[in-house]
């Protein structure tokens, strides 16, 4: 997960953290990361300072494969207080929101080809889970906290999801995970104005992203469906120009990542979007970590028709877009001065948190970001409040 960003507090909310930042009016930018791995007093002071009493409410967001929490949040994934780790003697319950991000990352196999087991990289890498990760939850559940994972992960639906974690020993409901494919459907659905003889979604992606507007009755084509799983003809040209080949109920182009993408599909996309059909994307992750190396991440799959439609960008739903902070807000209901952010890139993950107004953010270095020099040094704008080798720290 990922901690580096910069964090700003308003006046009023400021947390005090001597040498670490500098003030500018009525805020306080980090300019400086705390390290808290094997610093018990650090972990209990940070986590301490986000402390709502009572009703605690932890909000943990994975990155895409879990990659960045956010709340103390733990991604991506998201805002309760974090509990502390043995030895904090209880001074933990000070954030209300833990947000751990999953990563944009697919574990499972989808047809017609299997997809390869990507690293989550905040709670677990591939199929390993690392050490200290379901007693760090269970911890922070125990002080009355609610986790929440949020990840950018567009390929898997929540229910399957939750299949992941519980079968990692973590137990989750579909309601804790809040996915960039669900969150492009709820905005497709309840937000989104489109004519009523426009609601068709053409698909670049996975089959997460056709489950997520089934659980909105969304109608939507392209995507798995094989009949586009193939080379482009001489017919296809003549017939997409004319329009023969297209539907007319298409309003808008939702771009995820897609294992499958190929000329046919791209040639698709574009025609819609040149007859009117709104841009959207899942997510703009440009990589994902699969095997200890990076290949071509959801903002990959965009890319392409930005540049065909001459530098135009998508509305994207994943992290860092504060269209996925508002919609998780508007589930969970909670006090961003209450919350951290964690995951394990700077530029999604920490980037979300802070811009979003949290209240902190962790990185943990077992993901993409790999080192504190990644934010040290003048002129960076993302630098996490604090960070730690891996989630277990927490624990003290």
């Amino acid at each position: 997960m990922d901690y580096g960003g910069v964090l700003v507090f308003s006046e009023g909310n400021i947390v005090d953290v001597p040498d670490l930042q500098v003030s500018h009016g009525s805020e306080v930018i980090i300019t400086m990361s705390k390290p808290l791995t094997d610093d018990k007093d650090g972990i209990a002071d940070f986590i301490g300072r986000f402390d709502v009493g009572a009703a605690a409410f932890a909000w943990v967001l994975l990155p895409l494969l879990l990659r960045a929490c956010s709340a103390i949040v733990f991604s991506a994934f998201p805002f309760g207080t974090v509990a502390a780790a043995s030895g904090t003697n209880g001074v933990i319950p000070r954030f209300s929101c833990l947000i751990a991000m999953v990563c944009t990352i697919p574990w499972a196999f989808l047809p017609p080809l299997p997809l390869p087991n990507h690293e989550e990289c905040v709670l677990w890498s591939g199929d390993h889970l690392f050490e200290g990760t379901v007693e760090t939850l269970e911890m922070l559940r125990s002080k009355g906290k609610q986790v929440v994972f949020v990840t950018n992960n567009s390929t898997k639906s929540r229910a399957d999801y939750k299949k992941k974690l519980e079968s990692m020993g973590i137990p989750a409901a579909v309601d804790e995970v809040f996915g960039s494919s669900y969150s492009a459907a709820i905005y497709i659905s309840r937000i989104l104005s489109l004519p009523p003889t426009q609601k068709t979604v053409f698909v670049l992606g996975e089959s997460g992203i056709e489950t997520e507007l089934d659980s909105e009755s969304i109608p939507h084509i392209g995507g798995t469906d094989p009949a586009y799983n193939r080379i482009i003809g001489p017919n296809d040209y003549t017939s997409i120009a004319s329009g023969q080949a297209l539907d007319p109920s298409v309003g808008v182009v939702l771009a995820g990542l897609d294992f499958h993408l190929n000329y046919l599909k791209l040639a698709y996309a574009f025609a819609y979007l040149q007859r009117g059909a709104k841009f959207c994307a899942t997510n703009m992750d440009t990589t994902l970590p699969s095997a200890g190396s990076l290949f071509p991440g959801g903002g990959a799959i965009s890319a392409p028709l930005t540049a065909m439609m001459g530098g135009e960008k998508p509305m994207a739903f994943g992290k860092p877009s504060q269209a996925m902070m508002d919609a998780i807000e508007g589930k969970f209901k909670f006090d961003r001065k209450k919350a951290c952010m964690v995951g394990d890139r700077l530029d999604t993950d920490i980037r979300f948190g802070i811009e979003g107004g949290l209240g902190g953010t962790l990185c943990v270095l077992t993901g993409v970001t790999k080192s504190e020099k990644e934010w040290e040094g003048e002129g960076k704008e993302v630098v996490p409040t604090a960070w730690v080798k891996q989630l277990g720290d927490l624990r003290g």
